[in-house]
């Protein structure tokens, strides 16, 4: 059984970056899409970026040419790259094995991650 452990949360300041990691076990991880996905506070759950299979890549628009997901096969983990974050980005992000919140049929436990000044 597949399951999915993120890291790397934690505070930071606008404009600063920071790193979250999906540590995958059971399977390898290039058995799967891995989406990120985040909840701010009041919302719903919204789709962030996701790294295919075969490796193409999705990003929200929001964050498009700020966050870069990658995947490592040795480690066996997918990372989020987070540069020159904004306020807005404060949110429990979650990784799971679909880029389709509705069809991931693992998720990790979720990440808080605070950006304030």
């Amino acid at each position: 059984q597949v399951q999915l452990v993120e890291s790397g949360g934690g505070l930071v300041h606008p404009g600063e970056s920071l790193r979250l990691t999906c540590t995958v076990s059971g399977r390898p991880v290039n058995d799967y899409d891995i989406g990120w996905f985040r909840q701010a506070p009041g919302k719903g759950r919204e789709g962030v970026s996701c790294i295919r299979r075969e490796g193409s890549t999705w990003y929200l628009d929001s964050v498009q040419g700020r966050f870069t997901i990658s995947r490592d096969r040795a480690k066996n983990t997918v990372t989020l790259q987070m540069n020159s974050v904004k306020s807005d980005g404060t949110a429990v992000y979650s990784c799971a094995t679909d880029c389709r919140q509705g069809w991931a049929g693992s998720w990790g436990q979720g990440i808080q991650v605070t950006v304030a000044s």
